[in-house]
Parts: C-alpha cells; structure tokens; sequence
C-alpha cells in the first residue's frame, strides 16, 4: 500500500492495526474522502511531483476535469499534481508536450478527442500512437437539437429534407471540429452527401445555440448538455443523441439507432502519457484512476458540471483510441476535411 511504502504516517502505530488498515485499503488518499482502493506499487514512483498538461485553456471543461483529477490522484500518490495548461494549435502544443515528456510518470496529461483528429487535418504529425493510454474518464454524445418550432419532429424528417436548397444549416464549433464531424458523420451514414446540410462555423456550442434559437441556424449537432438550457428553457428541442443509448439525463430523447442510423459520435477525455512508460507506472496510474471515476465524488463532480462518465482502463482506452483514429479518418476524408 502507499502509506506503507511512501509514507511515514503509519509508523507510529501498533503494528495489528497497521496490517488492518493496510488490508481494508486505509491510509492513502482516495480523492473526494474515499478509502483508496489496493492498487500495486511501482517501485520508486512518484519520485517527485506530477505535471498533469492541459491541452486547453484554464476554467474551461477540460481544465475543470484535469483539476479535479489531480487533485484526487494527488490524495492517492501522496505527493503533488500540478495541472500546467498547455494551449495553442487547436490542441496541438498540449498533446505535443505529454507526448515528448520524459517517458517515467511525472509528466502526464488529459487528452481530448482531438488527438485522433489533428493528424487527419495536416496540423501536425503527431497521433495517438506516440501516447501512452492510462485511463478513459469522460465521453459526451453529440446530439441533433432544433428550434421548439422547428418543423422537424425526429432525425428522418431532417434528414428527409436534407439536400434541398437552403434546407437546414447547422453548427456547433468550428470546422472540421468534434461536432462538425458528427453532422458529416450522421450525414454520411444515412446515405447522404456530407455537406447536405450545410456547415456554420462558429466559436463553440453556446454561439451556436444563440444562432439556433434566433433562427441564424436550423440545427445543432453539440451534445445535448451543451444545449440543456435551453431545450429545459422550452426554446429548444432534442430530436437524438448519437450515443449507444439513452442519456439518462434526457430519457425521452432517442438514440440515432433507435432512428434507423447506426452511428454514434462523442467528444471525449483520458488519461495519457509519453510513449514508452514502463507497464508497472500504468498500471498503478489506472488503477488509482478506477477508483477516482468510481467514486460519489466524482459521480456528483461530472453531474453537477454535466459532463457523462465513461470509463475504460489502459488496454481498453488504447483500443478505443485507435478505432477512434480510423473513424475520424474514414469521415473527415470522405467530408473533404482531411489534408
């Protein structure tokens, strides 16, 4: 256990109790008040404080998960996580540096959906290859969210009316970003071609829904919590969200499957760090990552902030990872977004 390889604070006690404690768990930080998890130690690790980069800016979603992150797994490690946002390049200097950090578990960082997208785009030639997966923490569906007097009662009557003149616009980032890919995508698997409704750029999902309810756009494809207040407001209505299945936090809104289009879409964020860290570094980083995700704490924190909870350990986020790449491949070439 770390309290009894790292720590000083048991030593005091009777040694009974200690091997109790270190049965149940007790002693380490378990972020958020829980009891830490057992989790196997990697021998001389952390040797020092962590750098956890932020490929975005701080006191946005990303940054505001990092820091809860580090926080808890800073409980867990017994020693300091200092959250470092890294921006530029639509997310290229961030990923970049947890990709070129020194490959032993001090420097780690939160990627974003967008490192199996910026290669495709010719920003730059890093992919996800060059990243070690830790732990998948965070996924949040696309959606199709229109006016409350939109015509359009469900996805087929949208897409029905998709490819006619001055049919329908939509928005939701800017080009070729997360939500862009998921009209192409929808687009694309209903049979259609992907500017069949045509694409707005804007700054970010709340423009977007501005342009919405004003009437500057006719549809949204951001995720469904972007657009809560206003489709709770009764200005806005959700027609699909692109995920497995339903999002509990709007039960009534269908899934595209459920509409006849086998598609999903989701922005997405996870633990990672440089090629090359030593197998006992991750397994000890995932484990502890487990037990953060898994915990009330981080249930209420990712609720009450609206972010969706996913979670897949280190093997099963590096598989995620490279169907993530290949599907953003395979669009953004056929939507004519890739360099």
């Amino acid at each position: 256990m770390k309290s009894l390889v790292r720590g000083t604070r048991l030593a005091a006690l009777p040694a009974a109790l200690v091997m109790v404690l270190a049965a149940c768990g007790g002693g380490a930080g378990g972020g958020g008040g829980e009891p830490a998890s057992p989790c196997d130690t990697a021998p001389d690790f952390p040797s020092r404080p962590i750098e956890l980069i932020v490929p975005w800016a701080a006191g946005g979603g990303t940054d505001s998960v990092a820091r809860y992150i580090g926080t808890a797994l800073g409980e867990r490690l017994e020693t300091q996580v200092n959250v470092v946002n890294r921006t530029g390049g639509s997310g290229v200097v961030g990923h970049s540096a947890i990709a070129t950090a020194r490959p032993d578990g001090t420097t780690i960082g939160l990627a974003t959906v967008e490192i199996t997208m910026m290669h495709w785009q010719g920003l730059t030639d890093l992919t996800h290859e060059q990243l070690t997966p830790i732990g998948l923490v965070n996924s949040d569906a696309a959606g199709v969210t229109v006016r409350a007097d939109s015509p359009f009662t469900d996805v087929s009557q949208l897409l029905a009316a998709a490819g006619q003149p001055g049919a329908a616009t939509a928005s939701g980032t800017g080009r070729g970003g997360i939500w862009d890919l998921s009209r192409a995508g929808m687009l694309l698997e209903a049979g259609l071609p992907p500017d069949a409704i045509r694409w707005v750029p804007s700054e970010g999902a709340a423009p977007a829904l501005q342009e919405l309810v004003a009437g500057g756009i006719d549809v949204s494809t951001a995720s469904l919590v972007e657009n809560q207040t206003m489709i709770e407001a009764g200005r806005a209505k959700a027609l699909a969200v692109m995920a497995e299945e339903r999002d509990a936090k709007f039960p009534d809104v269908p899934t595209l499957r459920e509409q006849g289009l086998d598609f999903t879409m989701a922005a997405w964020r996870g633990i990672a760090g440089p090629e090359g860290l030593p197998e006992d570094v991750v397994s000890e980083l995932s484990c502890h990552l487990d037990g953060i995700v898994h915990s009330p704490e981080y249930e209420e924190f990712m609720g009450t902030a609206g972010f969706g909870i996913v979670w897949r350990d280190a093997a099963g986020f590096g598989e995620y990872l490279a169907e993530q790449d290949a599907e953003k491949g395979e669009i953004m070439r056929a939507a004519g977004l890739a360099a």
